[in-house]
Order: C-alpha cells, then sequence, then structure tokens
C-alpha cells in the first residue's frame, strides 16, 4: 500500500511537534503521516536533536528534594494502561492511528453525515478536533473555508481540490487563505484524518445548519 508522497508537513508543523506544543489531534495526524514518510522523519529527527542540543547548553534548575516521589507518585495515581489490539499488516490506517482507535477500520464507529460522507470523531483534548472520514468515490465535499489550520492526510484512495492532488501519505495544510471543494478519486471511495483547530466556513445554507450537530 506504499506509494510516493508527494505533499509533506511544513517546518512550522515539525517544530511544533518536536517542540511538545501541537494539540493531541495535531500530534496525531502529524505522527501518522511520519509513520509514512522517511523525509518528513528525518526533519522531524533533526529538530529533535536540536531541541536536544539546546537542552544541553541550557543553564542547569534546582529541583525539590521531594520531586522524584511526587513525580512516582503521579505515575503509580494514573490511568491503568490497557490492552491494544493486535497491529494489522497492510492496514489502511497507520500504526500510530491503530494504536489509537484500537484496530483497523473495523473498530472505527462511522455515524452518517449525508451524500454517503461518514465521519468519525475521535477523542481528543479540547483544543483541537480529529475525525476520520469516509467520502464516497467521485463524492465532492461542500464549498468551505477555514477559520483556523485544517489539516487533512490521506489514508485511502485519493481526492483533488485547487491546491492539487492528495493521495496515500499525502497531507494538506488549510489555513484562512484557503477556500475548496474537495472532491474523492473516483477510482476508489477516499478515507482521510482531517484535524481542526477552529470550525469550517461553509457557503451553502445546509452544511451551514448541520455543522453545530456535527460538529464540524
Amino acid at each position: 500500500m506504499s506509494n510516493k508522497i508527494n505533499h509533506h508537513l511544513n517546518d512550522a508543523i515539525l517544530m511544533a511537534y518536536s517542540a511538545g506544543t501541537l494539540p493531541e489531534a495535531f500530534n496525531l495526524i502529524v505522527a501518522s503521516h511520519l509513520s509514512m514518510c522517511d523525509q518528513c522523519r528525518a526533519q522531524a529527527e533533526t529538530f529533535d536533536a536540536l531541541g536536544g542540543e539546546i537542552l544541553d547548553q541550557s543553564d542547569a534548575t534546582e529541583i525539590g528534594t521531594h520531586s522524584l516521589d511526587e513525580t512516582l507518585s503521579l505515575i503509580e495515581s494514573g490511568p491503568v494502561d490497557t490492552i491494544r489490539a493486535p497491529r494489522v499488516a497492510d492496514s489502511v490506517l497507520p500504526q500510530p492511528l491503530q494504536d489509537y482507535v484500537g484496530g483497523d477500520l473495523d473498530a472505527i464507529k462511522w455515524k452518517p453525515v449525508g451524500m454517503g460522507v461518514r465521519q468519525a470523531i475521535l477523542p481528543t483534548t479540547r483544543e483541537a478536533t480529529a475525525r476520520l472520514l469516509f467520502i464516497p468515490a467521485g463524492a465532492a465535499m461542500p464549498d468551505h473555508g477555514h477559520q483556523g489550520t485544517e489539516m487533512t492526510m490521506v489514508l485511502q484512495g485519493a481526492f483533488q481540490d485547487d491546491d492539487g492532488y492528495f493521495a496515500r501519505g499525502d497531507v494538506e495544510i488549510a489555513d484562512s487563505d484557503l477556500h475548496h471543494t474537495p472532491v474523492a478519486d473516483i477510482h476508489q471511495d477516499c478515507i482521510c484524518l482531517a484535524v481542526t483547530d477552529a470550525p469550517l466556513r461553509f457557503d451553502s445554507l445546509i452544511p451551514r445548519i448541520a455543522q453545530r450537530f456535527l460538529r464540524i
């Protein structure tokens, strides 16, 4: 299921991921892309090394005498680890996403949103929303703009808009400057992971009415 990835993460996103400043939803899509993209993974490792070098050159800070005991106490009182479902070879979902949902597509609880499109909202922190989208082959998403940042990663099939053609592994990064109408490739149903940190701006009335109920 491998293919050439043509649309990558930018340095700002990779640096924020390395620094640990991204919301959970954005961490999920970045980790999923890095698991498939050698180029972005190498760049992320460069930023990790740079961050480590900065820490090495920083002045040491005194910590409290009970810091270790308090940390161990927090670990012991934290949530109990759950047993993850076995990873699926040749899965539509990359490994970080498999781990997150506890399996492959059969673990996804899809909900219809109209015109054959389905979504599954993933549990993340409130700073951003992550959802899986199933878009029938040849179907178009409603015209929309963005009030914040939307990142979309293709997991199966492909889609096209004014920014180009996005296939498996590709990531589109959209901001307030982009207004588009993504259309799924006619040859295969398209499955994407999409994350947003603000509601979308729809042109048509019906999507705007449904927006509050669909959390988009």
